[in-house]
């Protein structure tokens, strides 16, 4: 789920099911096919409607007037025009392979002392090791923007999971270096919200300083930092307080159905709002001691469609530092995924047992192995798939060119065992 959408330079043409209505935008989502995840596709000729601003708007950061812009993008769903051509958008010679440099974790230790937080001053230091995301969402003509947290001088970034999905090509820019990079994607885990960056060619970034979040107490001052509205330039500091820790929230996808239980969250006191997403979340001594978590429009936190309500979220850093470790590892499991994202070709819904496929890619994997609209795949491999949910967490576990075989029901009920080969899709 990324966080902030836009159409073609000088366009203002958006494909309807992220349809952008001025500052206080709102999506309108239509019953259409959906892909493999769940996600539909965009539906060009479909009429759309605006809806007016909300009756309260809260009132922006002093410094950035126009923080409150809405946050539109949720994660892609690979158009039908692509076909079998996105792959060839975010293939590349230079992607990242597991084993890199897993020298970044806990870094010192907070003062003693109830140390009073000097917002400038810890800016100042915690700033140089913040990057500004930008993502290209495939064919559809729009982008999205977020914030990561820079681990090694050799550029790996960590950020949330949904700041870089759907993305098809991933630029970076350094805050301390103000150089701009691309970006592959190492790895990421949907389940806990957390992703790894790779920088291409970079060195001699500054990093950040990594605190230790099993010492954070309700009461604490925090420091959130962030690409406030996707704008680029200088993070924006959203100063607070630590209202609560181990909190439980629901994180739901509005254009899918499905959701996810983000666990051991820190709770703030704090304006953390869409864009945030994936910045630093940080104590008086300019440590960061979690990953800020903000819902974006199609994307709710504990039903919130929104953040900038003086409230917020955050991974626990330790908890974000461990998954980042077995994502730069190459550790696989069933919630960790390793490289490129696999894609059959199908749009699914859930119906019949399992995910019912809606339409079929024009020469994708799926429409040449027969599948047609109307069959129901019910397992991969021997493994179920009971709901398109689930035939999103199974494929997961699947790269591009693996040899699958899908078990499907007819729509007249009668069931066939079907070898299909992945081929690349958009980022997880």
């Amino acid at each position: 789920m990324s966080e902030y959408d836009r159409g073609p330079q000088g366009g203002g043409e958006y494909p309807p099911h992220q349809q952008y209505y001025g500052q206080y935008g709102q999506q309108q989502y239509y019953d259409q096919p959906r892909d493999q995840w769940g996600r539909p596709y965009p539906q060009y000729t479909q009429p759309f409607q605006a809806y007016p601003p909300p009756a309260y708007q809260p009132p922006p950061r002093k410094r950035h007037p126009l923080r409150a812009l809405s946050l539109t993008v949720v994660a892609i769903a690979l158009a039908v025009v692509a076909g079998l051509g996105i792959g060839h958008l975010i293939a590349d010679a230079n992607s990242p392979t597991a084993s890199g440099n897993q020298n970044f974790g806990f870094s010192g230790q907070p003062s003693a002392s109830q140390t009073v937080l000097d917002v400038d001053a810890v800016s100042a230091k915690v700033n140089p090791a913040i990057v500004n995301i930008e993502t290209e969402l495939g064919l559809q003509g729009a982008a999205a923007a977020g914030t990561g947290i820079v681990l090694t001088p050799d550029g790996e970034v960590l950020t949330n999971n949904h700041v870089v999905a759907g993305a098809t090509s991933i630029k970076v820019t350094s805050i301390g270096t103000g150089d701009t990079y691309t970006a592959d994607v190492v790895g990421y885990d949907r389940g806990e919200d957390i992703a790894v960056l790779q920088l291409r060619k970079a060195s001699g970034l500054p990093t950040a300083v990594i605190g230790d979040s099993s010492k954070v107490a309700v009461g604490d001052q925090i420091l959130g930092l962030g690409n406030a509205g996707g704008k680029g330039g200088d993070p924006v500091p959203a100063p607070g307080t630590v209202t609560a820790l181990d909190q439980s929230i629901t994180a739901s996808d509005e254009s899918s159905g499905s959701s996810e239980q983000l666990k051991g969250l820190i709770q703030v006191r704090a304006n953390i709002e869409s864009g945030d997403s994936g910045g630093p979340l940080v104590n008086a001594d300019a440590q960061v001691i979690g990953v800020d978590t903000a819902a974006s429009t199609g994307y709710q936190l504990n039903g919130r469609r929104s953040g900038g309500a003086g409230q917020g979220f955050a991974i626990p850093i330790n908890q974000a530092v461990d998954i980042a470790h077995r994502i730069v590892a190459g550790t696989a499991s069933d919630t960790v995924h390793i490289g490129k994202t696999a894609f059959i070709g199908v749009s699914v819904t859930d119906g019949r047992g399992g995910a019912q496929i809606r339409q079929v890619v024009p020469r994708g994997p799926a429409q040449e192995a027969g599948l047609a609209a109307g069959d129901v795949i019910t397992a991969i491999d021997g493994r179920a798939v009971d709901s398109a949910t689930t035939l999103t967490s199974v494929m997961d576990t699947h790269h591009p060119d693996d040899q699958l075989t899908l078990t499907v029901t007819s729509a007249g009920g009668a069931q066939r065992q079907v070898p299909v080969k992945a081929i690349e899709g958009p980022v997880g």
